[in-house]
Parts: structure tokens; C-alpha cells; sequence
């Protein structure tokens, strides 16, 4: 039998089986998703997850990665209605929604990485924050705070009192508290929506985490950084999935992607941010950008909204059945326990 023949009846066997043998379903996890194509959460945290699912699921779940379903502050309602299976969302967008979600974001004055914060977070909304029901009608899968949220402006400015009267860009939450008391004017823009806004002088700069400088291109239109340690304000994420999707798969399998999120979907999305900031600043700094840090007066000053804005936080989340001081504990004890544990790029690198 010559090698021509050989191949032929072995592709003929081949073919045979694919025919006999029965095809095995395998389920997509539809994920809408916005930010840019090159912003971390679509370059690292879903590329990461999928592979993370589709091993812990033996190739029965994959996931499928869709831009441009619709804005930033329509993920959770189309992820309520089906027309995506899961989602990222920025819970500041949905103004009035969400109150619980703002314990992350007030400012510490103390440095800590967005990892730590993002794990400590979704112990603190599992075990406090989540009774208050505020994401009804979708699944939470994840927790996620960004990094340091600083202030950007066209030009230089040394203080608070130098920012009185500019048009900032705010995105909601503790953020457009912290700008109404430094007498700010605060523009309701989508990341996304700032630097044309700043280069045709609509506003004169944004209240943006570091990353920005670089992913929303922010340091080629408001390349001066007034910043704070821990930042001025944080920023709370849910990463959320339509309750109906479980019905597509097994109970094994449901396990199975549960257990591939939570605290470690959680870490990751908080890495992502970390790494995204070192790239941010290091774009920033590549093109001249300046970093000034307030000065001690201001951080006092600071510390006074800061407390103004928790009592006032404390009284509305109490009206919805959350303990205020237990839940501003129990992060302050995760948020501790978070930074001695293995830091998930050491996780991914050993596996």
C-alpha cells in the first residue's frame, strides 16, 4: 500500500468518526464590554477569565468578548434583560442606585493597591453590602476597585483653593461630593468623553484614576496630576451575570465558574487596575506631565469632607439594612488580611 493510499483511508477513518461520534455542546458566556480595545480589563481580565472557565469547566463554557453593545450606564440593564449574559459595571454611572457600593470609595489617605482593595471588597459586599439588594435582577460575580483617583487639569495647580471655579469631569459617587466641597464644577462625562471635552476646552480637567493618563489619553490634553496619597476618591466595579445563564449549564459546571471568580476574579480586576496605573503614570511622565502633591493643609481639609461625607453615607445605607460601622470595620480587617495573601500575578505565574 503506497503512502497516497495511506492518506487516504486515514482521512476517510478520520472523517468517519467525526460522523459517528457525537459533537459535544460546549456554552458561551456572552460578555459586553466598553473601555477601549487596549484597556486592561479587555486585554488581561476576560482574555484571563476564559481561560480560567474553560479549564475549570473542561472546555464545556467559553467566553465570547463583545464591544459596543451600548454605554458604560446601560451594561446592568442589558445584562438584566438578557441581551448580554454578563457585564462590567461602574457603579457611579446609575445615579441613586447604588449607595452601599460607595464604601470603597472614600479617601484613606493611605496607600494600598487596588488588588488588596478589590479582594477585601468582596468579602465586605458578601458578608454586609449585599443585603442592602441593590443589584437585583443580575448575579454578582465580582467586586473591583480602581486605583487612586487624582485630579487632572490643563494647567498646573498647587492646591484645592487653586481649583475653585474650574469645570471638572466627575463620574458620580463620593467623587461629586469631594467636588461640590472644593467648590469645583462638577461635568457629568464618561472617561471616554474626556479628552475631546478637555481639548475643545469644555472643561478644564478631570477627577480620573492614573491609568486614564495613558487609556483615555488624558495626559495630551490635561497632562498636570494634583494628587493625594490613596488618592481622593476610589471607584466600585460588579462584575455581573444574568441569573438565567445558569439554566444553560450544569450544576457542576456553575460550581465550577463560581469558584474561578469571587475573591480571585475579584484580585484580578484589582491587579489589572495596579498595572494599568504604572503604565498610566510611566505614558504621563514620557510626555512631560507633572505630579504635584497637595500640600498637609489640604489633606486636613480633606480629612473634614471625608468625614462629613461617611456620616451622611452611614445614615442612607442604614435606611437600607447595612451596619455602616460594621461594614467600614470588617473592609479595614479584610482590607489587612488582603495584603499578607499571594498576590494573584504570583498565582498565574505558578499555574
Amino acid at each position: 500500500m503506497n503512502n497516497a493510499t495511506r492518506l487516504m483511508i486515514g482521512a476517510v477513518a478520520v472523517a468517519s468518526l467525526g460522523i459517528a461520534s457525537p459533537v459535544l455542546a460546549q456554552t458561551t458566556l456572552t460578555v459586553s464590554t466598553w473601555g477601549g480595545p487596549n484597556h486592561g480589563v479587555n486585554t488581561m481580565v476576560w482574555p484571563t477569565w476564559k481561560s480560567w472557565i474553560e479549564e475549570a469547566t473542561e472546555g464545556r463554557v467559553t467566553v465570547e468578548v463583545v464591544h459596543d453593545m451600548g454605554p458604560p450606564a446601560s451594561q446592568m440593564e442589558m445584562v438584566a434583560d438578557g441581551i448580554a449574559d454578563a457585564s462590567w459595571i461602574f457603579h457611579a454611572h446609575m445615579a441613586g442606585r447604588f449607595l452601599a457600593t460607595q464604601l470603597p470609595e472614600f479617601p484613606t489617605f493611605e496607600e494600598f493597591s487596588s488588588e488588596d482593595a478589590s479582594a477585601a471588597y468582596w468579602h465586605t459586599h458578601q458578608e454586609h453590602l449585599a443585603q442592602a439588594n441593590e443589584h437585583r435582577g443580575v448575579d454578582v460575580l465580582a467586586t473591583g476597585v480602581h486605583g487612586p483617583g487624582q485630579i487632572f487639569t490643563r494647567n498646573r495647580v498647587e492646591s484645592i483653593d487653586e481649583l475653585a471655579g474650574k469645570r471638572l469631569r466627575v463620574g458620580g459617587g463620593v467623587m461629586s461630593g469631594l467636588a461640590d466641597a472644593m467648590g469645583v464644577t462638577g461635568v457629568a462625562l464618561p472617561p471616554t468623553g474626556v479628552y475631546e471635552a478637555a481639548s475643545q476646552g469644555v472643561v478644564d480637567g478631570a477627577m480620573l484614576t492614573l491609568e486614564s493618563l495613558r487609556s483615555f489619553r488624558v495626559a495630551e490634553v490635561a497632562p498636570h496630576t494634583l494628587t493625594v496619597d490613596g488618592g481622593f476618591y476610589r471607584g466600585s466595579f460588579a462584575i455581573v451575570v444574568n441569573p438565567m445563564f445558569w439554566d444553560q449549564v450544569s450544576a457542576e459546571d456553575r460550581e465550577a465558574i463560581e469558584a474561578v471568580s469571587g475573591e480571585r476574579l475579584s484580585r484580578l480586576f484589582g491587579y489589572m487596575m495596579d498595572v494599568s496605573d504604572e503604565r498610566g503614570v510611566e505614558f504621563g511622565e514620557e510626555r512631560g506631565g507633572t505630579f504635584t502633591q497637595v500640600p498637609e493643609s489640604d489633606i486636613e481639609r480633606l480629612r473634614t469632607v471625608r468625614d462629613e461625607l461617611v456620616s451622611e453615607w452611614s445614615e442612607s445605607v442604614g435606611a437600607r439594612g447595612v451596619d455602616a460601622a460594621s461594614a467600614l470595620a470588617f473592609f479595614q480587617e479584610q482590607l489587612a488580611e488582603a495584603a499578607k495573601g499571594e498576590s494573584i500575578a504570583d498565582q498565574v505565574a505558578s499555574e
